[in-house]
């Protein structure tokens, strides 16, 4: 799951260091599902690990789903919350850099690809789409 924490037309970013994985890239606040977990409690839960907000199941809104090649053949959720408890603070340091807001029509330089492609299918509300296939 990809969380867009949405504020004033930008998007919470956090910016990748120490993972193995396009390290010093940035990317969405996101993480993997647990046994016995639906999409939207692991949702809330990453938000609330990795950025330290509260979030009410109301208030999460499906936006994209990416079948995504370069991932395995995973499944990536895309979803939007506007409204939320607490301050986004950076609660996995040693996992994240930095946190930053940026505006959906001007992103930051250097993402990770398939993320920068679901954000343009958020946009122009395209629900589905596959990746790298």
């Amino acid at each position: 799951m990809h969380l867009l924490l949405l504020k004033d037309g930008r998007a919470l970013f956090g910016q990748r260091q120490n993972t193995g994985f396009e390290d010093g890239a940035w990317h969405l606040p996101s993480g993997h599902l647990e046994a016995n977990e639906s999409v939207v409690d692991a949702l809330i839960r990453e938000a609330h690990e990795e950025v330290g907000v509260t979030i009410a199941p109301e208030a999460v809104r499906f936006a994209h789903v990416m079948h995504n090649a370069s991932a395995g053949g995973r499944v990536a959720f895309f979803f939007t919350v506007d409204n939320w408890q607490g301050e986004p603070e950076n609660r996995e340091p040693a996992k994240c850099i930095a946190l930053s807001w940026f505006s959906l029509d001007n992103l930051p330089g250097h993402m990770i690809a398939y993320c920068r492609t679901a954000i343009s299918h958020v946009a122009d509300g395209t629900a589905f789409s596959v990746y790298g296939w």
